[in-house]
């Protein structure tokens, strides 16, 4: 069985890589997408994500990463033949987030599942935006991020290419 796990992961936490961990345990393939949050302004290219993603997730043979084309998750999920959209839940915001979209993606694609995963205790209140903060600020971030991330987010803050 088949599964993507989609998010625009800027940047990549140890969260994002424990659900990939647990993910990559449930499904004989595991597809991450780096999607774009166009809410948000994003720090690192798909590319860089991507590149980020490659690094931190050797080792797990049955995952492999893409970027999400400029289309729904759905489609590509058809296009892949996967059967469930992963998605990743820490608290009662995300719950509801991931349910309002678990049950439009339902009516747009109804063979296909959404399994939501629960964020282990010491993810729960890690976000993207706060690691950024953290980071802009000086603050160590080396135990809420892989070391990689932590490299190329130190490149961004000093101006440097990743």
């Amino acid at each position: 069985m088949k599964a993507i796990f989609p998010g625009s992961f800027d940047p990549l936490t140890n969260g994002h890589l424990d659900l990939i961990k647990r993910a990559s345990q449930l499904y004989d393939q595991l597809l991450v997408v780096v999607g774009n949050n166009t809410s948000k302004k994003a720090w690192f290219s798909p590319t860089e994500k991507l590149v980020l993603l490659q690094e931190a997730c050797q080792g797990l043979d049955n995952v492999s990463i893409q970027i999400l084309p400029a289309d729904l998750t759905v489609n590509l999920a058809r296009e892949v033949e996967a059967q469930v959209i992963i998605r990743g839940v820490r608290n009662h915001q995300d719950f509801e987030y991931e349910q309002t979209i678990a049950n439009l993606n339902k009516k747009l694609a109804p063979e296909i599942e959404t399994l939501l995963l629960f964020a282990d205790e010491k993810y729960t209140a890690l976000s993207s935006s706060m690691l950024k903060e953290i980071a802009r600020f000086g603050g160590d971030i080396s135990e809420l991020v892989p070391s990689v991330v932590v490299k190329a987010m130190q490149a961004k803050l000093s101006g440097m290419e990743v």
